[in-house]
């Protein structure tokens, strides 16, 4: 008897994850893994932070700690911690408990959660992204239910960013239309506007009344610095206005496999971020009841503990600072070849 399933065609592998499935399956020995952006050492290892190892070692030690279920949001301290980190130290929304945060899987899970919500409780169902973005927006986005559409962003020829294309393309938006902006270090051209040109695109976005939903993937490991990296986001945060945010700590603290992030979602007003973080609930209680306990207890121990927290920005600021190296000897390696 045939398998109900019999009629499945075989799907494509993942354009990104793929490229690691041929890389494992490659015997060279002089490969290199150009799929998923994961951090490596000088000799291709994945690099495990001394401070999570810390602060990994200390969550063993705890005799007290216990397996059980989390609530539906995460763990509190997490949030609190993590909604800190992004809008930063003396947020008046914060202050004002103007904040709604969930803890997620990583990034791509903040951002569906986030997806989910607005399809249920938001008047507009069409989000902008820019064009190029990273590959999963578009398939997080309408598996959520959303319209995606593109404004632009990246211009091939000065290899820059096409601000007046952006501008244009954002001004034309319908008033209330979602708009995704990359937080730092776009992915996957890596132009990000300058300070001036977030200042412009704030303005535009708060003239037509569109919702900023920034992906934070990468703060700290752009610049080097966690407070450089997130100014873009509180620029949107100070005046007042809402937002939505969606963390991830892969990157910068190396918790790649952990799954670890959070979304915050900024309201205008205390009670109305209380109702927010109701429905949150209802999106994540379907989808997978709580999120796990292990990597958020991480980052929240190394995230409340001074000594753990500088030395967690020391750690990140080298990985930064070799990335930003590398790529640099690349393009001059490049150049010296004759390639422009």
């Amino acid at each position: 008897m045939d398998s109900v399933f019999a009629a499945i065609a075989q799907a494509p592998e993942d354009p990104i994850l793929g490229v690691t499935v041929a890389y494992n399956k490659d015997p060279s020995p002089i490969k290199l893994n150009l799929g998923v952006g994961a951090y490596r050492t000088e000799e291709g290892k994945p690099l495990v932070l001394n401070v999570v190892r810390k602060a990994e070692q200390f969550l063993v030690n705890d005799q007290s700690r216990v397996k059980e279920y989390l609530p539906i949001l995460g763990l509190a301290e997490f949030n609190k911690l993590s909604a800190k980190l992004i809008l930063g130290d003396g947020c008046a929304a914060i202050e004002e408990n103007r904040v709604a945060t969930a803890q997620c899987l990583s990034g791509t899970g903040s951002l569906r959660v986030g997806a989910e919500f607005l399809a249920k409780h938001y008047h507009q169902h069409t989000i902008y992204i820019p064009l190029p973005s990273w590959g999963n927006h578009l398939k997080v986005f309408t598996m959520a239910g959303l319209s995606v559409k593109t404004y632009r962003y990246y211009d091939p020829t000065t290899r820059g960013l096409n601000f007046q294309g952006l501008l244009e393309d954002l001004g034309a938006a319908p008033a209330g239309a979602m708009v995704l902006l990359h937080a730092c270090a776009h992915n996957p051209t890596g132009v990000d506007p300058t300070l001036e040109q977030w200042e412009q695109i704030r303005q535009l976005i708060r003239s037509k009344g569109l919702l900023p939903f920034f992906d934070s993937a990468y703060q700290g490991f752009a610049s080097g610095s966690l407070d450089a990296d997130a100014q873009p986001v509180r620029m949107f945060v100070a005046d007042g206005g809402e937002c939505l945010v969606a963390q991830s700590y892969a990157k910068n603290m190396g918790l790649y496999g952990e799954r670890v992030g959070a979304l915050s979602i900024v309201c205008k007003a205390a009670d109305v971020a209380s109702r927010v973080e109701s429905q949150l609930k209802l999106v994540i209680r379907p989808m997978y009841s709580n999120p796990p306990i292990h990597g958020a207890s991480i980052a929240a121990t190394i995230l409340k503990n001074s000594d753990m927290y500088d030395e967690w920005k020391i750690e990140l600021k080298a990985m930064a600072d070799r990335i930003i190296s590398m790529r640099k000897q690349l393009f001059d390696a490049l150049s010296a070849r004759g390639f422009t």
